[in-house]
């Protein structure tokens, strides 16, 4: 149903509909993250991608929307989200993101993920795109856990931020984390740093992605030719990583995590809703 702030509140049944999406789009990131290596192509990780989601009897929820030419988003380095997979070859100490989506009985589930190749001849990933990536998910899981109080939306940001904040990090505030259940993208936006109004409030039937992009440098950002591959302006690396959450009366339930978010959440004294 949709509530007066045109946010679609979802029942426990809808939210076990959107789980099987969730679990999804879970295999998508198991299989590409076991296929990043140096030297695969990020359209070899696009093919792995779309045998998991295909395999499933699901559909991609970003193949063929608004004319995106591709089952996931593969971005590396300086592209922030929204690489189109293609023939670039992954390079040692490069900074991979896989954004992924996948629809189940018309509902979908959204995650993203980050990781650091190794670098030439097998020497460590460089400490500090070890580090980006790691606040990163760390910063997602803030904010998910933030969900967890009964607040409102912008408890997520000012979540996050503190993450950023420690590292110190760039924030990217032009792209947002957003509502979901029939289709990918919904109300409300869901900032990834602190904003003047707090937004609406978090009640149970709410479920939202929530995707920090954090960057070594600065954190404005541009727009490629291909218009849909977002680079940072300064050239920095950048992470992202995303989950789908369920906000239900007993608790938050991560829909695009294995174990619900149980590992995620738990440093935050964060525990898992009943729902499977």
């Amino acid at each position: 149903m949709f509530g007066r702030d045109r946010i679609e509140y979802k029942t426990p049944d809808q939210v076990r509909l959107m789980r099987r999406a969730g679990l999804v789009v879970a295999d998508v990131h198991d299989a590409v993250r076991a296929a990043v290596a140096v030297g695969v192509t990020t359209a070899d990780l696009d093919a792995v991608a779309a045998d998991v989601i295909r395999a499933a009897g699901a559909t991609s929820s970003f193949l063929g929307y608004e004319g995106y030419p591709a089952t996931v988003c593969v971005s590396v380095n300086d592209e922030v989200i929204h690489g189109i997979p293609g023939e670039r070859v992954l390079r040692p100490g490069d900074v991979v993101s896989v954004d992924a989506g996948a629809v189940v009985g018309g509902w979908h589930g959204d995650a993203a993920f980050s990781v650091v190749l190794p670098g030439p001849d097998g020497a460590a990933a460089d400490p500090a795109d070890v580090a980006l990536v790691d606040a990163t998910e760390r910063a997602m899981w803030a904010g998910i856990a933030a969900l967890a109080a009964g607040g409102r939306i912008g408890d997520v940001g000012v979540a996050v931020e503190e993450v950023a904040e420690g590292g110190p990090y760039g924030i990217v505030e032009d792209y947002v984390g957003h509502g979901i259940g029939t289709q990918m993208h919904q109300d409300p936006d869901v900032p990834n740093y602190r904003t003047r109004g707090r937004g609406p409030r978090v009640r149970p039937g709410l479920c939202v992605a929530v995707e920090p992009m954090l960057t070594r440098g600065d954190a404005t950002t541009q727009l490629c030719e291909d218009e849909w591959t977002v680079v940072t302006d300064d050239g920095s690396r950048a992470a992202h990583c995303e989950h789908t959450v369920a906000v239900l009366e007993g608790g938050l339930w991560v829909l695009t995590a294995p174990d619900g978010g149980a590992a995620g959440l738990a440093p935050f004294g964060v525990t898992v809703a009943p729902l499977d």
